[in-house]
């Protein structure tokens, strides 16, 4: 096979971009490839990384970011964000965590000591969580808001992805999710991610008892966790059973405990420490 279809070939496979070391595979040398840059045959992106046109798609711009800067790098933050497609590029320098040191004129190189990484569209990036929760640490809260919100619609992540999240910035995504209007189960998994990364024992959830059903029971202990929501408990009627149902568990020797939904995702460590509380008395 001919060079040019060696590079051609190459090229295809990854949005117009190779590497210096692809071209030398594909047959040139470095001399070779200076004339063809000369030549207007490939355009120079980054120090050892090159485009076979002159105007590459935005995929191209990002992977050759992430070439240029070594084994391991992955696209990032904002520019993460864009390629998993919940917001629109808006021609800043491309982001890229590595956990090597470098400087590229041109790319905004962040240093972790570890970096995550899934593919998109051929590309290594952070994965949906890690991309939020870099986000968190750099933007302002409308574009994180709608980042997040895109997360979610395009089932990119759950909401228990981000409770369980140590990095820096995630305070500011579980003060975004304290807004919003889960579903019963969507309520539920968050409650339990958080009792289970303290370390609580896990509780039977939605099992019938005195003719009710709570939502989290621990019966060797006789405590009960409900989590309410506005959906499902913010009106008067719903007040109104909640109380009757509280006052006829607790007649029954139970410990009632209730949380709610911005409780649970903006204050976890309220809530696990009440049922820890309650746990060590029963």
């Amino acid at each position: 096979m001919r060079v040019d279809a060696r590079i051609a070939n190459v090229a295809a496979r990854q949005w117009t971009i190779v590497t210096l070391d692809d071209l030398r595979h594909c047959g040139l040398s470095q001399q070779a490839v200076s004339k063809r840059v000369k030549a207007g045959r490939l355009f120079r992106r980054f120090r050892g990384v090159y485009s076979v046109v002159p105007n590459p798609p935005l995929e191209g711009c990002f992977l050759a970011a992430v070439l240029a800067c070594g084994p391991g790098a992955v696209l990032s933050h904002f520019s993460a964000a864009v390629l998993h497609g919940w917001v629109t590029w808006d021609f800043r320098a491309p982001a890229v965590t590595t956990t090597r040191p470098s400087v590229h004129a041109g790319i905004r190189v962040h240093r972790s000591a570890n970096v995550e990484r899934v593919y998109v569209k051929g590309i290594p990036v952070t994965p949906a969580a890690r991309t939020l929760v870099d986000l968190a640490a750099d933007e302002p809260e409308k574009r994180l808001r709608r980042a997040v919100n895109e997360a979610l619609n395009q089932r990119q992540i759950k909401a228990t992805d981000l409770m369980t999240s140590d990095h820096r910035g995630v305070r500011k995504l579980r003060a975004i999710l304290a807004d919003a209007a889960p579903t019963r189960s969507e309520n539920e998994d968050v409650v339990l991610a958080v009792l289970a990364r303290a370390g609580l024992p896990r509780p039977d959830v939605n099992v019938p008892y005195l003719g009710y059903v709570p939502d989290f029971r621990w019966p060797d202990r006789r405590v009960i966790l409900e989590a309410d929501s506005r959906r499902f408990h913010d009106h008067l009627l719903a007040r109104a059973d909640d109380k009757a149902r509280q006052a006829v568990l607790e007649a029954a020797g139970e410990t009632v405990l209730r949380t709610t939904w911005r409780e649970t995702v903006s204050r976890p460590h309220a809530v696990v420490a009440r049922v820890r509380g309650a746990l060590a008395v029963s």
